[in-house]
């Protein structure tokens, strides 16, 4: 596992194994959001499984895929809306981490200076300078 906080509340992964979710549990993570969706790659378990086997160790799991490259606002909205009920700390993956972290930023609009999420994107490997942060979900 490559675990990588964006911040105090939120880290990000790539694809999770059914067995790392113990680790998961020790390392104190209350929530996982899960955004690849199922049967993308044979090397993946599907949600079901992960969600079954989190449930075991007290974790709560969360569907809320996106498709690789097309992560709309809509999906940013209902990530933060996620963020704002789920006990934290929370992990959120996909295959690469970038869509988990695209969803944080687009929630992030209008509630952090684009600068900062900018900069928190950078550090856990993303550059996410040509996102559209045009839609200020909280103020709809």
């Amino acid at each position: 596992m490559d675990i990588k906080a964006l911040t105090s509340h939120l880290s990000i992964s790539p694809q999770i194994m059914v067995s790392d979710i113990k680790a998961i549990a020790n390392a104190g993570f209350k929530a996982i959001i899960c955004n690849r969706p199922d049967g993308e790659g044979p090397d993946q378990p599907n949600f079901e499984e992960i969600e079954k086997v989190a449930n075991q160790f007290g974790i709560q799991a969360h569907y809320l895929p996106a498709e690789t490259g097309k992560v709309r606002h809509e999906d940013g909205k209902a990530f933060g809306e996620l963020l704002q009920t789920l006990p934290t700390p929370v992990l959120a993956f996909c295959r690469s981490g970038m869509r988990s972290t695209t969803m944080w930023a687009l929630s992030q609009a209008g509630v952090m200076p684009i600068p900062q999420i900018l900069e928190a994107s950078l550090n856990v490997g993303f550059d996410l300078k040509t996102l559209d942060f045009s839609t200020n979900f909280f103020n709809d």
